[in-house]
């Protein structure tokens, strides 16, 4: 059995600890809040976006009526043999199973797309790190074989997510964007971390491309997986007291008002031909949806981040009460062993 010294020192320590866990979930949540109105703040201007190309596309012809082709290369259509997925993780750990699930999400689609090349781009160093591991690092294109379909990673950005800005974004979108109209590659797909609210996540693989000139504004989604319920539970119980929103913010009147925009049943008359106007709005739309991507997914790191540290914070106080209590059953079994030793003593003597 260990002595009182050892279990004083040990209650020490986890008090320390707790102290830190708490620290940390206040800071989590602190970030949470400026995540969420970032995410909320470049809604308008993403709605929009999608409004106008919605306009644009049921008023323009898409496809070139003497040659069958589209008038963009984003909207060409071709069979997924080169796939291009962009897995976006946390940088840090200490967030529970957000970067797990994510990798086993994208894990998941890998195994769903076997027999295709997939080039895999990560953004987060906890993927980066893992997909490292796990499949080679891609050479450059005089040196490589396309024999077999195979897997490799071609790209990583680390360190980003701390500040989450639309030219980052926009750079990723672009070089997206460059080979997918060179037809480098087939289709693109994001895994991320959905967010809304606290208690309003799921994990998603989004179609970004080709654009879907029908669905438009709608997101195309291959795989998703929503919190379950003890998730919930640990969610709602963490941002008790810390001032986080547990609901998604009421946008209702801003989509309203951005629905409103170029819906009126009368055509337009564009100054521009059909192909300009796309070269200039695909590539934005595209870029938004990077965008929005990274900043939900920033959200979700810092709420999994401050369930966590709110479940490090409970356990961590269970085990001093525990440490305690063994403590005081230490101390009282030496005390009554003193005082019989003393009676004892007593007793021979006399």
């Amino acid at each position: 059995m260990p002595n009182i010294l050892d279990i004083r020192r040990r209650i020490r320590s986890v008090t320390n600890t707790r102290q830190i866990t708490k620290a940390m979930k206040m800071v989590s949540a602190a970030k949470l809040r400026r995540a969420q109105e970032r995410a909320l703040a470049a809604r308008p201007y993403a709605q929009m976006l999608t409004n106008v190309l919605k306009s644009l596309v049921s008023r323009a012809e898409l496809y070139d009526p003497e040659t069958g082709e589209p008038k963009h290369p984003l909207l060409a259509q071709r069979p997924e043999n080169n796939i291009l997925l962009i897995v976006v993780t946390g940088d840090k750990g200490l967030a529970g199973a957000f970067n797990t699930n994510i990798l086993k999400a994208a894990t998941r689609f890998l195994e769903s797309k076997a027999g295709k090349n997939i080039e895999i781009e990560a953004v987060g160093r906890k993927g980066r790190d893992f997909l490292r591991r796990r499949y080679p690092v891609a050479k450059p294109r005089s040196t490589e074989s396309s024999d077999s379909p195979r897997i490799t990673l071609v790209g990583e950005h680390v360190g980003v997510l701390n500040r989450v800005d639309y030219p980052m974004a926009a750079e990723i979108a672009g070089r997206v964007i460059d080979r997918y109209s060179n037809a480098e590659i087939d289709a693109v797909y994001v895994v991320y971390n959905e967010f809304k609210s606290v208690i309003s996540q799921r994990l998603v693989v989004e179609k970004v491309l080709p654009i879907e000139a029908e669905h438009v504004g709608e997101i195309s989604v291959a795989q998703a997986e929503r919190m379950g319920e003890e998730e919930r539970k640990r969610a709602l119980e963490a941002a008790k007291g810390t001032g986080v929103g547990l609901r998604p913010a009421d946008t209702r009147a801003i989509d309203a008002a951005a629905a409103r925009f170029a819906a009126a049943p009368v055509d337009y008359i564009y100054e521009q031909a059909a192909e300009e106007l796309f070269a200039s709005l695909l590539p934005k739309y595209v870029s938004i949806q990077v965008f929005r991507a990274l900043l939900e997914s920033v959200a979700a790191e810092h709420a999994a981040r401050m369930t966590a540290m709110d479940s490090a914070t409970s356990n961590a106080t269970e085990m001093i009460d525990s440490l305690t209590l063994a403590m005081n059953r230490v101390r009282q079994a030496k005390i009554t062993k003193e005082i019989i030793e003393i009676v004892s003593g007593a007793a021979a003597a006399g």
